[in-house]
């Protein structure tokens, strides 16, 4: 495993779970399923795949103090605040620069911070084949999700073949990609499921070192650069810290996915969730009365199909001839929202004082 490595994106914003995130507390900093934090619940899903010394986490400033309490598992140099928001792309290079600096042998995992997987064992099962056809094959190697509906909220990722790789024998044969597909319709994600043959994009990428650079240097020649510059620096704060904000933002799909050479998928055979609003957060609540979800007693009369959690000791929520609402109690502020607008949560953000956010 020493030369095995894992970057984590830590640095989502807090819109979606107002009022319990925060900018500087957002999804993955909460304990929406029990007591583990997702940020914590992914560094321990990594046992026996990286050792704790090659698991390096990037975030931003404002939760960088934070990430630092719930990561104290980890080196404190293995945990870096990115000085400015540059999208994926200028992020995940700069965790190849820091990688490449390390280790030029590297092989490497990119994994977001915020998804729930409970089985372990089925994912490690999955990564290690990852590992082992990124060092295999010359490829960039993508970990796709089975849809089980057609959301139109997740980029898709076209399988084609089996893939062709000499001396590669594992339980979960990668394909070859024909394409990403960008977030569809409804209408046309219904198409993908009916034709077969496509993953949602879980934003989970394996490669090596040598691999990844070299596409970058072809595809997206200022990361590339960006990449040399930090792995040889002397001082690497100084230079993240000048040439950093002026890398193009740009995501990593569109910077170097749909562009390199060869890409390949695996499709997870673990369980998965972006938990991406309340309404994903609620599948795990206790459930009582009339489909009321919920993470503490309420008392209901009437009352069907809403959504409460409460993160208010000492408090108490009663429901009384409502229907279909979200209800979310914190110390200093309190939410009430159609459970049918729950993506538009984030929206409330423009309209809130600069405290709560």
């Amino acid at each position: 495993m020493t030369d095995t490595y894992a970057l984590i994106l830590a640095g989502g914003s807090g819109t979606r779970f107002w009022p319990l995130s925060r900018d500087a507390k957002p999804k993955q900093l909460l304990n929406l399923f029990g007591s583990d934090t997702l940020l914590e619940q992914t560094i321990k899903r990594l046992e026996g795949l990286v050792p704790l010394e090659n698991i390096l986490i990037l975030t931003n400033e404002k939760q960088v103090d934070a990430v630092r309490q719930v990561a104290s598992m980890l080196p404190a140099g293995n945990i870096f605040a990115e000085p400015a928001k540059r999208d994926t792309a200028p992020a995940v290079a700069l965790g190849i620069g820091l990688v490449a600096a390390r280790n030029p042998d590297a092989t490497m995992m990119v994994l977001p911070a915020d998804q729930l997987i409970q089985d372990t064992d089925a994912y490690h099962a999955v990564m290690n084949d990852a590992l082992a056809t990124a060092r295999a094959s010359d490829g960039l190697v993508t970990i796709g999700i089975k849809p089980t509906w057609p959301c139109p909220s997740y980029g898709y990722i076209e399988r084609g073949p089996r893939a062709s790789i000499p001396g590669l024998h594992c339980e979960h044969p990668p394909a070859e990609v024909k394409r990403f597909r960008e977030k569809p319709s409804t209408d046309l994600a219904e198409q993908f499921l009916a034709q077969g043959g496509f993953c949602w994009n879980a934003g989970m990428f394996v490669w090596t070192l040598s691999t990844v650079i070299r596409e970058l240097s072809k595809h997206a020649p200022e990361l590339a650069g960006f990449i040399s510059n930090l792995r040889r620096s002397a001082d690497p704060a100084a230079t993240i810290a000048a040439q950093f904000p002026k890398l193009t933002p740009i995501s990593i799909d569109y910077a170097l996915m749909e562009k390199a050479g060869r890409v390949l998928n695996i499709e997870a055979t673990f369980d998965w969730d972006d938990v991406g609003s309340w309404i994903s957060v609620a599948k795990y609540l206790q459930t009582t009365g009339e489909h009321n979800q919920v993470n503490c007693p309420v008392a209901h009369i009437e009352s069907e199909n809403n959504i409460v959690f409460n993160a208010r000791p000492g408090s108490h929520v009663a429901l009384l001839g409502v229907d279909n609402l979200i209800i979310v109690q914190t110390d200093d502020a309190l939410l009430i929202a159609n459970r049918h607008q729950a993506d538009a949560i984030k929206k409330l953000s423009s309209q809130l004082p600069p405290e709560l956010l």
